[in-house]
């Protein structure tokens, strides 16, 4: 993967940018009776019941996101309990409404447009637990009826730690893919945008849930696409590998695997038809690497990233405050957690509140291309409405300094909602949070894979926003957004970047509510 993977990754960023003029003159409609089904269904194979009673996430949500995934101490592996609580708390059902003859399900997640594209897989040796555990093998991990579904039997976990150039493996893997045309019904092209924003809001989830059962966790997204999408038996044209988990202490990675021979098993199909998006098929093939020692290389660059060097503008900086207490422990914060549909403009939050979620979401999290630990690839910038203690205005996070750096001064209110694509939403909340990227920074040390961190990192942290709002009593969404427009907004201390991610924060008006 050379320059042509950078330019190309560009080149889809740049196409996919929202403008007035491409919102405005859009001809898109949605065909509701080829909605794509929200689950992947195996017809023919034979579910595995997960746990009924697994053990309960009941450590602070607060002190789960600043734990940075450590875990419990070396030699542990978790047993099937504590893998079917993280599945749940990650993707799981968590309420279902029927409404005009349609079921709405509702995720432990956030997702856009609430169309649930990602899936998720375990990859594991022999794992100990109740009713014998689960042998050594593939599955799919199934939302709808809470069920593992076995595709190989076998231990492979010698083809993820060799598509990664490792030579250790962990007990378990999660590995997440997205089945594109699930997002693409709606959002088309942009959707592999989302796959990464979608994936990342569940990995904040997984990442928490961990930190709360004592599962040493780590984040891993360079890897050889090919042998990884075979092993799932993922059409990549259709569905495609975004990258894993791994769950457990590493150990020697098994020396063979069975002989991967195709999957066969069919499945549901999504819809009736779907579209092809080119674009979507071109710049993950551009991104994708083909070998382990390819995968292993990119690990090395990234040491390259040090922190993110955000400009320093003159203004005036405020301290964040000190840290804020949220009993609300993971378990009870996934479970009420849902997206606001309205906000209350005339309720703002504290200035603590605010410090609590920044620092949440700029936490450190094991991940193979940040050896710093600490998030590197996005810089958060605010429109601040109504934060007790902070004046309303633009501001930018040093996170090194503890300190918000005020750009410019004034009610944006207005100006926010038009940012949003016009959505009122935008300004009716306390604070809108952007993750910004500097994408040649990340090019230059990761290639284009580095477009597939940026949009990952950004949701991740976008996702423990999520949690930290709802965990300390208030509410978040994600938003879109006029791309360019917001660098714009941001003045000089945005020059260079491009917006990956945008999250909401505020209290929800009371009698709107809506869960996503």
């Amino acid at each position: 993967m050379g320059s042509d993977s950078v330019r190309l990754a560009r080149a889809y960023h740049e196409r996919t940018k929202h403008t007035a003029a491409s919102v405005l003159s859009d001809p898109h409609s949605l065909d509701w009776e080829n909605q794509p089904l929200p689950f992947k269904v195996y017809k023919d194979l034979a579910p595995i019941a997960l746990p009924a009673e697994p053990p309960r996430a009941q450590a602070p949500v607060l002190a789960c996101l600043a734990s940075g995934g450590e875990g419990r101490p070396e030699g542990f592996a978790p047993r099937l309990e504590a893998l079917a609580r993280l599945f749940f708390l990650t993707a799981g059902v968590t309420k279902k409404i029927e409404t005009g003859g349609r079921a709405h399900y509702f995720r432990a997640a956030a997702c856009t447009g609430a169309l649930y594209h990602i899936e998720v897989y375990l990859v594991c040796g022999a794992v100990p637990g109740a009713g014998g555990g689960l042998s050594p093998g593939v599955y799919h991990l199934a939302a709808h009826d809470y069920a593992a579904r076995r595709l190989r039997e076998g231990d492979f976990r010698a083809v993820l730690a060799r598509a990664a150039g490792e030579a250790s493996a962990p007990p378990a893997y999660f590995v997440f893919t997205s089945t594109f045309w699930r997002n693409a019904w709606k959002y088309r092209s942009r959707a592999y945008r989302h796959c990464y924003w979608d994936g990342g809001t569940m990995l904040a989830n997984l990442l928490g849930a961990a930190a709360a059962l004592g599962v040493p966790a780590r984040t891993v997204m360079g890897f050889a696409d090919a042998p990884v999408n075979g092993l799932l038996g993922a059409d990549p044209a259709r569905e495609a590998a975004l990258g894993w988990v791994e769950l457990g202490r590493p150990e020697e990675a098994p020396e063979e695997a069975p002989a991967l021979l195709p999957i066969v098993h069919p499945t549901t199909p999504l819809s009736e038809s779907q579209v092809d998006y080119p674009l979507i098929r071109e710049v993950h093939a551009a991104t994708s690497f083909t070998a382990g020692e390819e995968a292993a290389a990119w690990r090395e660059s990234a040491r390259a990233l040090g922190s993110d060097p955000l400009p320093w503008e003159e203004g005036q900086a405020f301290p964040l405050a000190g840290e804020e207490a949220a009993p609300a422990s993971v378990d009870q914060t996934i479970l009420r957690r849902g997206s606001v549909r309205r906000f209350d403009r005339e309720r703002g939050i504290r200035l603590g509140e605010l410090s609590a979620a920044l620092r949440a979401a700029a936490g450190a999290f094991p991940a193979d291309f940040l050896p710093g630990g600490a998030p590197a690839l996005n810089g958060m910038f605010l429109i601040v409405h109504a934060v007790e203690g902070l004046p309303p205005g633009a501001y930018l996070l040093d996170r090194a300094g503890e300190r918000l750096v005020r750009l410019k001064a004034g009610d944006f209110r207005s100006r926010a909602g038009g940012l949003g694509l016009g959505q009122e939403l935008a300004a009716e909340a306390a604070v809108n949070v952007y993750f910004l990227s500097d994408l040649e920074r990340a090019s230059a040390a990761l290639g284009g894979r580095g477009y597939r961190a940026a949009q990952m990192e950004a949701a991740l942290m976008g996702g423990r926003l999520y949690l930290a709002a709802c965990g300390m009593g208030f509410g978040a969404t994600g938003l879109t957004f006029y791309d360019d427009d917001v660098i714009s907004f941001f003045g000089p201390a945005a020059r260079g970047r491009d917006v990956m991610f945008l999250v909401l924060l505020g209290h929800r008006r009371k009698g709107r509510v809506f869960f996503a």
